[in-house]
């Protein structure tokens, strides 16, 4: 009886769900907004005419207004503006509005009846045609837009994510470097780091004879080409002469730059432990000498707690290598590191025929100055371990690294104090010693942006640490930033392994 009693009501559920309309809930309505994202989807390189149907009962779009046009070097005409009403993703569209389009301003909410209007791509460019000034409703102004901190490297893989968005590109600078009468004016080769990309900049804009910066953040537009193959190519527009946040112009090159390291040895570690570094001009080590200082912050490194003496702190925390005969030419590998000089531990290929400009044998020396004997230099796994190179024999509290890596990010690193009590770091392609967005100063590591670090490989395989980029002595930056390549080497492992293909370079 009582499965009879289950099983009707479970026929009566369905015949009440069967009756309903699908896809009908009661009290339901359509939003009339659709999602620019959802917008830009519907285009698969064919015109859309935009209707309800195709835009799933919605008929407008709402965003925030990114183009101004008061600079004029944006493309003619169009209105572009951005929202993020799905998956939280930003994305933006052009509207195709002829001379109306100027009469927006960034920061303009709008409401924009696109019911009729005509997805296409011209010259590249993702737009909705036939769409009048009178389907265009103002919400408001002065509305705060989203900064959105993007890589060339991300514009170039996801062109049409990023096309009709504001974006800043931190850090960028010219290839070739700007001669001092150099001004914005026509296309441009624009590098971050991570890419290439073309700065469009109309001879008749406002700011063309601006002159061009050594290094800013530059805050623009993409817009996309078409290439010879179709393909989608992003360029870069900036809107008025305030796009442009010059951080530096200067040109500030390290004298050697830290490109790998061996962290973990096959076996025992002890005198195995090295680092790999390059000149980046020719370095006489007797006329100026250096330093190489390592931290290590596991929690049984004494003394504990924040190290009030920055590099400088000694004991477990830091040990320093001082740099002060030999000879590296530009372009060359060096090496400092333990006294036993080979590649991969005590049974590994010699590397005695290589550039040592230092092998010290820190299992039965202090360090030079500060820092104790230890069998293990660089920290196998958990909290961070740190390398700088300094370009003095002197390391003080105060001091700043010309380079500097990090490998993971715990322990007792940073604190604001006051005092404030940490590691410093340099200019890289990781770090910055001021924030370059807020330009506020944060000159220790993981202060504000200071959070970027490598990480550690499985222990006692034997892996060199190679962090592959490209340096750029000519601009006095890096175009490629560095990245791990790890090398699992062996006791029979040569030279060439580690300084060969993924290894740094520079122009």
């Amino acid at each position: 009886m009582k499965k009879i009693i289950i099983y009707s009501c479970i026929s009566v559920t369905l015949l009440c769900l069967w009756s309903c309309e699908k896809g009908s809930f009661p009290g339901a309505e359509v939003s009339p907004y659709i999602s620019m994202f959802d917008v830009r989807n519907l285009y698969k390189g064919q015109d859309v005419t935009l209707t309800k149907n195709k835009m799933f009962g919605s008929n407008e779009i709402t965003g925030v207004v990114v183009s101004d046009h008061s600079g004029n070097n944006l493309p003619a005409g169009l209105l572009a503006l951005q929202d993020y009403r799905r998956l939280s993703k930003i994305r933006g569209i052009s509207i195709a509005l002829g001379a109306d389009a100027a009469n927006y301003h960034p920061g303009d909410s709008l409401i924009i009846n696109v019911e009729g209007g005509v997805l296409t791509r011209v010259n590249g460019i993702l737009e909705i045609t036939n769409i009048s000034n009178n389907s265009i409703t103002k919400v408001s102004s002065g509305n705060a837009i989203p900064l959105n901190k993007v890589t060339v490297a991300q514009m170039l893989k996801n062109p049409d994510d990023y096309e009709s968005t504001l974006s800043v590109i931190v850090k960028g600078g010219f290839d070739p470097l700007p001669a001092p009468t150099d001004v914005l004016s026509g296309n441009k080769v624009l590098n971050d780091g991570f890419g290439n990309i073309t700065l469009n900049t109309n001879p008749a804009a406002l700011f063309a004879n601006n002159p061009a910066p050594i290094l800013a953040n530059f805050y623009g537009i993409v817009f996309n080409t078409l290439g010879t193959d179709g393909e989608l190519i992003p360029q870069f527009y900036l809107r008025t002469g305030k796009d442009v946040a010059v951080l530096s112009s200067v040109v500030s090159i390290p004298p050697a730059i830290i490109t790998g390291f061996m962290s973990d040895a096959k076996g025992g570690d002890g005198n195995y432990e090295y680092v790999q570094l390059m000149a980046t001009r020719d370095i006489d080590f007797s006329v100026t000498p250096f330093a190489i200082v390592v931290s290590n912050n596991a929690n049984a490194s004494t003394p504990t707690g924040y190290p009030s003496k920055g590099w400088a702190t000694g004991d477990k925390r830091t040990y320093k290598i001082n740099m002060f005969s030999g000879n590296a030419t530009k372009g060359s590998f060096f090496y400092v590191g333990g006294a036993g000089k080979k590649i991969n531990g005590s049974s590994s290929t010699s590397m005695s025929t290589s550039n040592w400009i230092r092998a010290f044998d820190y299992t039965k020396s202090d360090g030079d100055g500060f820092g104790t004997k230890t069998t293990g230099l660089m920290a196998n796994s958990g909290n961070a371990f740190g390398i700088a190179l300094f370009a003095d024999s002197s390391v003080t509290v105060n001091s700043t690294p010309v380079d500097v890596i990090y490998v993971s990010t715990g322990g007792s690193l940073y604190t604001a104090g006051p005092p404030a009590k940490g590691y410093r770091i340099a200019n890289t392609d990781f770090y910055d010693i001021k924030n370059p967005i807020t330009l506020g100063d944060q000159p220790f590591f993981f202060q504000g942006t200071n959070t970027l670090c490598f990480k550690y490989n499985t222990a006692d395989l034997g892996y060199f640490n190679m962090l592959g980029g490209v340096y750029d002595t000519n601009l006095g930056r890096w175009t490629q930033a560095r990245v791990q390549n790890n090398v699992l080497l062996t006791t029979d492992s040569n030279i060439s392994e580690i300084e060969g293909g993924g290894a740094t370079s520079i122009k």
